[in-house]
């Protein structure tokens, strides 16, 4: 019988199905409109099969960070032995945390909002995953703008940043491997005085001319600039002096942000089915250009010594305390924990999927193209130490200075140099595409299923807008002066101790909150079994401690951000602070407004607020599967909407 507003019509679907059946077919709750149909609730949709699940994970997990930090962590940190901190975050906190999201997402099939009815009182750990992942989104893709600038730049004979003679150029313009133009120094060890190469007196004659003298050729990174340094500087960022002097819009860099909005727009407008099937791409391309740039790296001369630089290990460094909060950063920060990301990617799922299997799986693969990546960063260094003949650790960088000056500087010396500058730059390019949808698709899935009635009918312009939005904002990182405001972003909005306190209170909400126990029944219904007992020590004690003492360490140990050597004024570490501030503090705004909103006793606040929200213990039969809705049993054994 029609409702009394004759609003919705209830259909009768029989007996709730056991938590054996798939609840993906004829167990569905189903909802039919009588009143106007743009208030019917679009399908949900899920992925078209386990691999592609798989792949997205991979490829959001995968990203610049395996690429250009962990490399560098690791020979920071004593080498071979920092894997044992590493692996030690990885086996008890990183893993558990990325198996928590994903099997989160699978069990109630929602976003990372609605996923809190669980725990009513922690829903502002969703807002503030929400608000964190846009900001990520806003300047992460501006290290995309700057690959695709650097690959377009590459399709040329010769690479434009391997010598000097360019418009950019300045006169101390000097290549570390021009040895025909470097000045020897000469000392006997009292005096000392310098002799230019000039064409009467070459590299090879001057020795000989000083025998007394100790002749030698050296690059002086404070009398001379690379070419390298000058293309990345003066051509494709013309940095300013400092954030006060924003300049103007770098237009090439703007159109190249442009463009990959664009590429990232239409791989998530259409859902998952669509993004399903652009991750064959976007998650195995990147491994078979770092098979063919390691091959490659590893024939060149110097390579075997910049590997062996990478793992020797220093056992020493095992009692630094600094070495331990790296590899927890390290691991936490790759997996892309507290975004919302994993439990959106695990919401497209089947009820009964075996998350369990793939979580550790997608982990273990994760670390490992960590470790394997770093034997192609190095190889190369070890070729770049080797020619410009210093040591390897004068050569060795992280980050965008890998990126953009150490690897671009060592491709320009290899023959068919442009053919190895575009593969390095589209592996780049594809690896950090997938982490940048994916994080996109973590942002709109926990918004859209918040909103179904309003937004899921409108995803694509929904989508639309708040790229064309980020746009705007990351126009300000495009400009001669984007640098430094992309450093303010980087360092406050979504790193650091930011996202721990994030993935700190999201494993407390869930282990201790809605309790441990309690989700371990929710694992076993969708699996059919209890996980192991080792990831209730993982959720309840490991943890929180991990990412507890980090956040402390971090905090006591904090130093404002700097670039090559520039201090920032207290207005931008303000403003910095503010939009750090702008996610984590919706958590404790929201338990106050929470409390303060619900009626009744301080006890009966408490017993509501801290327990799970749910019309029926069986929710999950309505809301694993689209559309997701809360059922309500009746007492002649059919379904009520």
């Amino acid at each position: 019988m029609p409702s009394p507003n004759n609003d919705k019509e209830f259909i009768e679907l029989g007996p709730p199905p056991s938590a054996d059946s798939d609840p993906g077919s004829n167990g569905r709750v189903l909802e039919t409109k009588l009143a106007d149909d743009d208030d019917v609730i679009p399908e949900r949709e899920s992925w078209s099969s386990k691999v592609e699940f798989v792949l997205a994970c991979v490829g959001q997990c995968i990203g610049f960070g395996n690429v250009w930090r962990f490399p560098y962590l690791c020979y920071k940190n004593g080498g071979g032995v920092f894997l044992v901190p590493f692996f030690f975050t990885a086996v008890f906190a990183g893993i558990p945390m990325y198996f928590m999201e994903l099997a989160l997402g699978q069990w109630l099939s929602v976003g990372g909002l609605g996923v809190w009815k669980i725990a009513p009182i922690f829903k502002g750990v969703g807002y503030a995953a929400a608000i964190m992942a846009f900001w990520l989104n806003t300047y992460y893709i501006v290290i995309l703008a700057w690959t695709l600038f650097y690959l377009v730049n590459s399709f040329r004979a010769s690479l434009p940043w391997a010598k000097c003679g360019n418009e950019w150029n300045t006169a101390k313009c000097r290549s570390a491997y021009a040895w025909d133009t470097l000045p020897f120094n000469c000392s006997d060890g009292n005096t000392w005085f310098e002799v230019n190469v000039t064409k009467e007196l070459n590299s090879s004659i001057i020795p000989s001319l000083y025998p007394a003298y100790n002749c030698t050729q050296n690059y002086d990174d404070h009398k001379f600039v690379s070419p390298v340094e000058e293309f990345w500087t003066r051509n494709a960022l013309q940095i300013t002096k400092g954030i006060d002097d924003p300049g103007q819009v770098r237009w090439q860099l703007a159109l190249c942000l442009f463009v990959v909005w664009i590429m990232c727009y239409f791989c998530i407008w259409k859902g998952v089915q669509w993004t399903g099937k652009i991750v064959y791409v976007t998650a195995v391309f990147p491994y078979i250009l770092l098979t063919i740039l390691l091959i490659r790296g590893i024939t060149l001369p110097g390579a075997i010594e910049g590997i062996k630089f990478y793992i020797t290990p220093r056992i020493n460094s095992l009692g630094d305390s600094a070495v331990w909060v790296d590899a927890a950063s390290q691991i936490l920060f790759s997996y892309g924990l507290g975004l919302g990301t994993g439990v959106a990617l695990g919401s497209y799922n089947k009820y009964h999927n075996n998350v369990y299997k793939d979580a550790v799986l997608i982990s273990c693969l994760n670390s490992t193209t960590s470790v394997f990546a770093g034997f192609v960063i190095f190889s190369v260094i070890g070729f770049m130490a080797h020619s410009q003949k210093r040591d390897v650790s004068l050569v060795a960088k992280s980050g965008p200075g890998l990126a953009f000056l150490a690897y671009p500087s060592a491709v320009a010396q290899l023959p068919i140099s442009p053919l190895w500058s575009i593969l390095f730059f589209m592996m780049l390019l594809t690896l950090g595409m997938d982490s940048q949808f994916c994080t996109m698709e973590g942002f709109f899935t926990a918004l859209i299923d918040e909103f179904p009635r309003k937004l899921r009918r409108h995803r694509e312009i929904f989508i639309a807008i708040v790229c064309a939005a980020s746009y705007l904002i990351g126009l300000s990182m495009v400009t001669e002066g984007g640098m430094y405001v992309f450093q303010i972003f980087d360092f406050y909005s979504a790193s650091g101790i930011t996202v721990l306190l994030l993935i700190f209170f999201e494993c407390i909400a869930i282990s201790w909150s809605y309790g441990v126990n309690r989700f371990y029944d929710n694992l076993r219904d969708m699996f059919g079994f209890y996980p192991s007992n080792f990831w209730k020590f993982c959720w309840t004690v490991s943890t929180p401690a991990i990412t507890l003492g980090v956040v402390l360490f971090s905090a006591t140990t904090f130093y404002p951000v700097t670039y090559v050597g520039y201090k920032f004024p207290t207005w931008a570490h303000a403003v910095g602070g503010i939009i750090g501030l702008s996610s984590v503090t919706c958590i404790p705004a929201y338990m106050i407004y929470k409390f303060a909103s619900t009626e009744g006793s301080y006890r009966h606040r408490v017993k509501i607020l801290f327990r799970p929200d749910f019309t029926s213990d069986r929710a999950h039969l309505a809301m694993h599967s689209p559309p997701a809705y809360s059922a309500i049993p009746r007492t002649d054994g059919a379904v009520r909407l």
